[in-house]
């Protein structure tokens, strides 16, 4: 029973991470304008995101722009865009697998030890979907980071951490709990006795002296 109860809080999380993972892609606001210097009064409020850059200005009027080409972007960018979608694609997919594998399911025959390897199976899919988001959110984080303290980028060009990639990083974590609790659900086989009984029916007959 506790581990059925563990496939199922796992399931829920590793739901919940890849819904993160979903949010936190689409999104555009991975990197914020950063108000820094002599002048942080400003009007406009810079996004950028994957997919797309938005000017918040303080009327509240959104203004967005998809990128126009890829080849245009930088390697980070480039590397986060794979990187997320291969993650959450991998994560669905570990889901799928360890749906099939679940005690709760009907799916993967009866043979419960062979449900429970399908789902330690899926839950290490879900893993390695979850550390492609957290090496993708780590590496952008990385070049937000390196170009605020480059001295040779313009203070009205400097960037910090958005919402979205907080995000992103909360989905990848969740998924990577689910992951492991679906990857540790595995229960051990049985091993048959070293000294099995024996299965003949006992003599009826008596001696007598």
């Amino acid at each position: 029973m506790a581990n059925k109860g563990l496939q199922i809080l796992g399931f829920a999380l590793a739901l919940l991470g890849v819904i993160g993972l979903i949010i936190g892609t689409i999104l555009p606001q991975w990197k914020m304008s950063a108000f820094v210097g002599s002048n942080i009064i400003t009007a406009v409020s810079m996004y950028e995101g994957l997919w797309m850059s938005c000017a918040f200005q303080s009327t509240g009027q959104i203004q967005c722009k998809m990128y126009d080409s890829m080849l245009q972007l930088n390697s980070a960018l480039q590397a986060t865009r794979a990187l997320m979608v291969v993650s959450i694609i991998v994560v669905i997919a570990g889901l799928g697998a360890a749906c099939m594998g679940m005690k709760c399911t009907n799916c993967g025959g009866d043979d419960q030890v062979k449900k429970a390897k399908i789902a330690m199976t899926g839950g290490i899919i879900v893993l390695i979907g979850s550390l492609c988001g957290i090496v993708a959110c780590s590496w952008y984080a990385h070049d937000i980071v390196r170009a605020f303290y480059d001295p040779f980028t313009p203070v009205n060009t400097r960037y910090e951490f958005g919402s979205a990639i907080f995000i992103a990083w909360a989905g990848a974590f969740l998924a990577i709990i689910g992951g492991a609790m679906l990857a540790a659900s595995c229960p051990r086989e049985k091993r048959p006795s070293s000294y099995p009984m024996s299965n003949r029916p006992p003599s009826s007959k008596q001696d007598y002296v």
